[in-house]
């Protein structure tokens, strides 16, 4: 391709393009002019303020200039005025829409997050709460937790023919090391074979002593199988009713969004009645003057 060839064009182009040119004469009506003249503006008056633009919640400003877009399409304002009055109408709506998430938003956080049952799960107890195995025992979690802790004392137990130190400081480590009543009960079988009375040989003392350990921990597991069923559809009916009960914001926050809607339901009214009355000034419509009330309080 040859660089700065200008191509010319013959005097029978040149007279098409005038001819097609005057087929496209542009908008005619009045509402059609008024919505080209703003062609030229790119951002409203508004867009730089109304759209967050924070660290951490962002806001596009594209979808506003379409929000804003579609309020002028259809308000069809003329003139600088009205255009002020539908930029502020279109960001009245916005910033309503903020609402919807916010609220949504409170929602999903009081759900997710403000359920009181998980304060007390297993896993994230304190050991500072007293017995940990009676509040475990509290939920289908709980259960769940001491059923795998025994089942891992257990194979330890087995495995070493008997409960040792390291096996019992183990099984301790869940509960941070705070005594409760499974831990007490096994001291107890820790301290019979320490003790020895019959002077068993070392394998026939661990034989023995194992076997009521493991008995225990049968015993202990199976108890806690038989209620895990109907713990889990306990909780499982504590937790839809505490969800129920969280899908409205706090009264605070209630009170708070209520307020902000308000006000800009009251703005946005009052916005639209400004611009209606401007569109039927300019229509040459006969508009009475808006009705102004002074109330005072008497002294």
């Amino acid at each position: 391709m040859r660089t700065g060839y200008t191509k010319t064009m013959t005097p029978k182009q040149i007279k098409a393009n005038r001819h097609n040119a005057l087929k496209s004469t542009g908008p005619r009506t009045p509402a059609g002019k008024a919505r080209v003249s703003l062609n030229a503006s790119k951002h409203g008056l508004l867009s730089g303020e109304v759209v967050v633009r924070g660290l951490h919640y962002k806001e596009s400003p594209g979808e506003f200039q379409e929000f804003l877009a579609r309020y002028r399409q259809h308000l069809a304002p003329a003139g600088p005025l009205e255009e002020t009055l539908v930029e502020h109408l279109a960001s009245n709506r916005w910033r309503a829409r903020r609402i919807l998430i916010a609220e949504s938003g409170e929602i999903a956080h009081s759900v997710d997050s403000g359920c009181r049952w998980r304060e007390e799960h297993p896993l994230g107890l304190s050991p500072d709460i007293g017995d940990m195995v009676t509040k475990f025992k509290r939920s289908a979690a709980g259960c769940e937790c001491l059923i795998a802790f025994l089942e891992e004392l257990r194979q330890d137990v087995k495995t070493e023919g008997g409960l040792t130190d390291q096996a019992l400081k183990r099984f301790g480590d869940h509960f941070g090391g705070k005594p409760n009543v499974m831990t007490v009960k096994l001291k107890v079988f820790r301290a019979m074979r320490d003790g020895n009375r019959k002077g068993l040989k070392a394998e026939a003392l661990r034989a023995e002593h194992a076997q009521p350990v493991l008995e225990y921990i049968m015993d202990e597991m199976a108890g806690l199988l038989s209620v895990l069923g109907p713990m889990r559809e306990q909780d499982e009916k504590k937790e839809a009713a505490l969800q129920a009960a969280a899908v409205l914001p706090d009264g605070k926050t209630l009170k708070k969004l209520w307020r902000y809607e308000t006000a800009l339901d009251r703005q946005f009214f009052r916005l639209l009645g400004q611009l209606e009355r401007l569109q039927r000034m300019r229509r040459g419509e006969a508009v009475p003057p808006p009705l102004a009330m002074e109330v005072s309080l008497p002294c």
